[in-house]
């Protein structure tokens, strides 16, 4: 799942930590998804979550917005 494997790549984090982060990529991703896309959704779950964004609905509603440029 490429949620494990980015939370694994950006440093240490807890096995309830991974437990939400797996949570919400759930809820974010759906089936026939590209890999591309499923790295790029857990990238910014971890990214929103390292931000500071730690409740579990936060992250969820922070990483379906678009990225500012």
């Amino acid at each position: 799942m490429p949620i494990h494997q980015k939370a694994k790549e950006a440093g240490v984090f807890s096995s309830s930590e991974v437990a939400l982060l797996g949570r919400v990529f759930e809820r974010l991703t759906i089936e026939g998804q590209s890999p591309q896309r499923r790295e790029a959704i857990a990238s910014r779950i971890i990214a929103n979550y390292q931000a500071g964004i730690t409740d579990e609905e936060e992250p969820f509603s922070a990483s379906k917005l678009p990225l500012g440029r």
